[in-house]
């Protein structure tokens, strides 16, 4: 698009301006348009991202799970159980009950993060108050699978687009940072407690059906972030792996490793050219920002992604995210 890319260097340029009276180096104003164009589309990304996961939840919930008095795991199910108990409005509730564990996301995460899970989480409650859904069906298997695959895919959805719907996850990383439990431990135990709950408030078969809905929603979150887990070890080999270092390091505050390595791609019997690789763990929630770090620096910069089931030591479970 030539003319965002122009408003794009026009905006640049007046900024470099200020810092620079004089003439303004092509290289310098390159990099800086480059860094503003990613930011730009990265913005319009996460913003469609969390649309679509909101509508996508929304649909899940009005369509599938509220007309039949379903429930599902997480900040979402205690919301359901207690709307049931108090008679209270979902999107209330929704707000409310995920607001603890937002301002936990401050410092586990980013208040940036935390922000921008405020902001989906108020447009969910929006969502789900003033627009109707059709009842889809009153099929119980159908409610809840398709309950939970709507209800995933928006989670999944919000996670990629920088944010989250439900602050199960949160809490689960911050409990894992201070104990020896797992992400996986602390979020099973918790549906644990609200199934149980479940099958005294409802009824043994509803809180039954609630686990077939969980299943279903996390195994299409999985799908839907491509099956990262999280932790995520990244590698990333790039002819400016100094800038990418510091920019983990400064930017995100997280550690890197440093590895000797050469390029392998070139003719037989060619000198191979020595680059440093860089390798870095990070949690799923930061994968976003890491990206758009990197292509700031180097869009060419090839990235390769790594599951990671668990990690002792270092900074990746005592350090947030930095904004």
């Amino acid at each position: 698009m030539p003319l965002f890319q122009q408003i794009i260097t026009d905006v640049v340029q007046r900024q470099l301006k200020k810092s620079h009276p004089g003439t303004i180096p092509p290289k310098l104003l390159e990099q800086e348009s480059r860094s503003l164009r990613v930011d730009v589309f990265g913005f319009a990304k996460d913003v469609l991202l969390i649309c679509l996961g909101v509508a996508s939840a929304s649909f899940g919930l009005r369509g599938f799970l509220l007309p039949n008095k379903f429930i599902d795991g997480g900040v979402t199910g205690i919301s359901l159980l207690t709307e049931v108990v108090t008679g209270a409005p979902l999107s209330i509730l929704l707000v409310l009950i995920n607001l603890p564990f937002l301002l936990m996301a401050i410092k586990t995460i980013s208040r940036n993060f935390a922000l921008k899970s405020v902001v989906a989480i108020v447009l969910l409650a929006m969502v789900v108050h003033f627009v109707e859904f059709p009842t889809v069906t009153e099929d119980k298997l159908l409610i809840a699978v398709f309950g939970g695959f709507f209800l995933g895919m928006g989670i999944g959805l919000s996670i990629r687009g920088g944010a989250v719907i439900d602050g199960t996850e949160v809490m689960a990383i911050y409990i894992s940072r201070h104990t020896s439990l797992t992400v996986g431990d602390v979020i099973l135990i918790f549906n644990i407690i609200i199934f149980s709950f479940g099958a005294y408030i409802l009824s043994v078969e509803t809180a039954l059906y609630a686990i077939l809905t969980y299943l279903a929603a996390s195994k299409t979150i999985d799908f839907v972030i491509e099956g990262i887990e999280e932790y995520v070890g990244v590698t990333i080999i790039s002819s400016f792996s100094e800038e990418v270092r510091l920019a983990i390091i400064e930017k995100m505050g997280r550690g890197v490793t440093i590895y000797d390595g050469k390029r392998g791609f070139g003719k037989r019997g060619e000198q191979l050219n020595p680059t440093d690789i860089v390798f870095t763990v990070i949690t799923r929630l930061e994968l976003s920002k890491l990206k758009k770090e990197v292509e700031k620096i180097d869009p060419d910069a090839f990235i390769v992604f790594g599951e990671v089931k668990d990690t002792k030591g270092g900074m990746i479970k005592k350090r947030p995210l930095k904004k």
